[in-house]
C-alpha cells in the first residue's frame, strides 16, 4: 500500500501534496523508473495476448486434448470436425470483439485502469474454464470468457500506455511491445511443445491455465501505476493530472510539481481537449465516427478498419494459430517436429519483430508495409506451388517460405492495428512525435476511447474469418488456400501505395492537413516543417516544444522510455 500511494496519489491526497516542500522526496518511481514500469506492464499484457494467440495450436494434434475431445480430432488417425475445431479456436475472437465494444460504451466513463482490470480478472475466469474443461461446450464458454477480457485490454492498454510515455519515446515504445507480443507466442509455441511429453491431460491444462498468471501480473502492474493523465484532465480531475505529468518527468527528482512546465503542458492538453471537443460538438463522440465533417473522422477510421484487415488478410493468424497443423498435414511432418519446428518459427518470429524498432521511423511506414506485402504475396505463391508438389525437398522449401513470411510480416504489416489504435492517442496539437507512428486513422480526444475499440473490433472480426475457415480450407481444398491469400497480399501493394500517407516525423498539426489540406497522400517522405502551423500562437508552441524534444532526444538517443 505504500507503494501504491508512492506511485499514485489520489485526487483528495493530491492538493496536500502539492503544499509539501517535501512532495518530490515522497514518490518512490518517477522518470524514467516509471516509465520503465508502465512499460514493463503494458508488456506483460501484450505477453499474454500472443501467449493466448499461440497456445492453441500446439495443443490442437496433441494425445491428450485429441483424446479429451474426440470431435474436434482433425490428425490422421481422427475422424473430428474440422468446421467445429475451426468454431472452438475461432470463437476466442468473439470474445475479444464483445470485449472490445463493452470497452467502446464504457471505456471512457471507466477509465483506462479500471478497464484493464475488469479484464484481467475476467481473462483468468476464462483461461480458467478452459483448464478444467472436459466438454467441448466448456471449452467454448471458456474461450468466450478469456476473449472477452482479452478483447477489453487490447483495446485499452495500447491508449493507457502512449498516454502515459514521454512524446519522442513513443514510437520505439510501442515496437517494444509488439515484439514483446510475439515474444507471447513463441513462449506458447515452446509450453505447447514441452508438454507433449507429458501423458497426462496437464499436457493441455497446465498451457491453458498459465495464462492466469500473465493476467496476474499485468493486474498487479496497473494496481500500483497512475491513470492516464490525459483522461484525468479530460475528466476535470486537474491535481491529480498535475502530479502524474510530473512523475513523469525524466528530471521529475530536480523541479517541483509546480514548475512552469508542468503548466504549459497542462495548458496544451486542456487547450487541446477544448478544440478536439468542440469539433465533435452536435454529434457525439461516437457519432462523430461516421461522420466526414472538417476533420475527416469517418475517412480516417475508414483507413484503419483497413490496416486491421490487411494485417488479418495476409495470412498471418494462419500461421499463428494453427502452425503446428500446416507443418504436420500440409508439409507432412510429424507431430513433435511439427511441434519443434513451429517453437523455432516462434523465435524467428520474435527477433524478426525487433527490426522496426530501429527502422520504423528511419525508413518510414509505407516503404516498409510495400516490402512486407510484396514478400508475403510471394511466400504464400511458393508455399502453395510445394504443397501442391508433396515431395519431401518441396515440404523443405514450404518449411522455409512459412519461416520467410514471419518475417516479412514482423517487419512491415506487424504494428498496422496497434498504430492505429495508438494513432487515436494525440497529446495536444502541437506536440510532434506521436504522429511519427501512424500510417491510418488520427482520432483525437473527443472519439478516442471508441475509436481505439472500434479499430480492435474491427480486428477480431477479420481475424475470426479467418481463424474459422481455416481448418475447413485446408482439409477441402488443401495447397489452394495459400493461393487466395497471395491473392489478398497481391492487392496489398496498391492499396498501399495509394491511399495510406506517409506520416514519417510529422506532428499531429501536419497529419491533420493530410486529412484536411493538401493532398500529400503519395509522398514517401514527409515534407511540412513547422511554418505550415499557421496559427502563430501554436506555432510558437510547436517550436518550443520542438526544441524540448531535440534536446531529449540528444540526451535520451539509447533509451527506448
Amino acid at each position: 500500500m505504500v507503494f501504491f500511494k508512492s506511485v499514485f496519489i489520489s485526487h483528495r491526497e493530491t492538493p496536500a501534496l502539492l503544499n509539501s516542500s517535501n512532495s518530490v522526496n515522497m514518490t518512490i518511481l518517477t522518470g524514467r523508473s516509471l516509465s520503465w514500469a508502465i512499460t514493463a506492464t503494458a508488456g506483460s499484457g501484450f505477453l499474454l495476448f500472443g501467449y493466448d494467440q499461440g497456445v492453441m495450436s500446439g495443443l490442437l494434434t496433441g494425445a491428450a486434448f485429441t483424446k479429451q475431445f474426440p470431435q474436434i480430432d482433425t490428425t490422421g488417425t481422427g475422424n473430428g470436425s474440422s468446421s467445429l475445431q475451426g468454431t472452438v479456436v475461432a470463437i476466442y475472437e468473439i470474445g475479444c470483439f464483445f470485449g472490445s465494444i463493452f470497452c467502446f460504451l464504457f471505456g471512457e466513463w471507466l477509465g483506462r485502469r479500471k478497464c484493464i482490470m475488469i479484464g484481467c480478472v475476467v481473462l483468468s475466469i476464462g483461461a480458467a474454464l478452459q483448464a478444467s474443461a472436459n466438454t467441448i461446450p466448456q471449452l467454448i464458454v471458456g474461450r468466450i470468457v478469456a476473449g472477452l477480457g482479452n478483447g477489453m485490454n487490447t483495446s485499452t492498454i495500447p491508449v493507457w500506455h502512449a498516454e502515459l510515455m514521454m512524446a519522442h519515446k513513443r514510437g520505439k515504445g510501442l515496437a517494444v511491445e509488439l515484439a514483446i507480443n510475439i515474444f507471447g507466442v513463441m513462449m506458447a509455441y515452446w509450453v505447447d511443445y514441452g508438454f507433449s511429453f507429458v501423458n497426462s491431460a496437464a499436457q493441455f491444462r497446465f498451457p491453458l491455465a498459465l495464462q492466469i498468471l500473465f493476467a496476474i501480473v499485468s493486474f498487479a502492474g496497473i494496481l500500483v501505476l497512475p491513470e492516464s493523465p490525459r483522461w484525468l484532465l479530460a475528466h476535470d480531475k486537474q491535481e491529480e493530472a498535475r502530479h502524474i505529468l510530473w512523475a513523469l518527468e525524466l528530471n521529475a527528482k530536480e523541479i517541483e510539481v509546480s514548475d512552469p512546465a508542468i503548466d504549459r503542458e497542462m495548458a496544451e492538453i486542456r487547450h487541446a481537449i477544448y478544440e478536439e471537443k468542440a469539433a465533435a460538438a452536435g454529434s457525439g463522440g461516437k457519432r462523430a465516427l461516421l461522420k466526414n465533417g472538417p476533420q475527416r473522422f469517418l475517412h480516417r477510421t475508414l483507413l484503419g478498419i483497413g490496416g486491421q484487415f490487411m494485417q488479418q488478410l495476409s495470412g498471418i493468424n494462419l500461421i499463428t494459430y494453427y502452425a503446428p497443423v500446416i507443418f504436420e498435414e500440409s508439409v507432412g511432418l510429424s507431430h513433435s517436429l511439427s511441434l519443434l519446428i513451429s517453437g523455432f518459427n516462434g523465435v524467428a518470429y520474435f527477433f524478426s519483430s525487433l527490426i522496426p524498432i530501429w527502422f520504423i521511423d528511419r525508413l518510414g511506414r509505407r516503404k516498409l508495409m510495400l516490402f512486407a506485402a510484396a514478400g508475403q504475396c510471394a511466400c504464400m505463391a511458393i508455399l502453395a506451388g510445394t504443397v501442391a508438389n508433396g515431395t519431401k525437398a518441396a515440404g523443405y522449401v514450404a518449411t522455409v517460405m512459412l519461416f520467410l513470411f514471419n518475417f516479412f510480416f514482423a517487419v512491415g504489416l506487424l504494428a498496422i492495428p496497434w498504430l492505429c489504435k495508438l494513432s487515436s492517442i494525440p497529446v495536444n496539437i502541437t506536440t510532434a512525435s506521436l504522429t511519427k507512428l501512424v500510417p491510418a486513422e488520427y482520432a483525437p480526444l473527443a472519439i478516442r476511447t471508441p475509436a481505439a475499440s472500434l479499430a480492435s473490433a474491427s480486428n477480431w472480426i477479420f481475424t475470426f474469418l479467418v481463424v474459422e475457415i481455416t481448418p475447413v480450407s485446408i482439409r477441402n481444398i488443401e495447397w489452394r488456400t495459400y493461393i487466395y491469400f497471395a491473392v489478398f497480399n497481391l492487392l496489398f501493394i496498391p492499396l498501399i501505395y495509394f491511399f495510406y500517407p506517409e506520416t514519417q516525423n510529422l506532428t499531429l498539426e501536419q497529419i491533420d492537413r493530410l486529412f484536411t489540406g493538401e493532398k500529400t497522400l503519395l509522398h514517401w517522405k514527409s515534407s511540412m516543417d513547422d511554418s505550415e502551423v499557421p496559427n502563430e500562437d501554436l506555432r510558437a508552441a510547436f517550436a518550443e516544444k520542438t526544441e524540448v524534444n531535440h534536446v531529449e532526444k540528444g540526451r535520451e538517443s539509447k533509451a527506448f522510455l
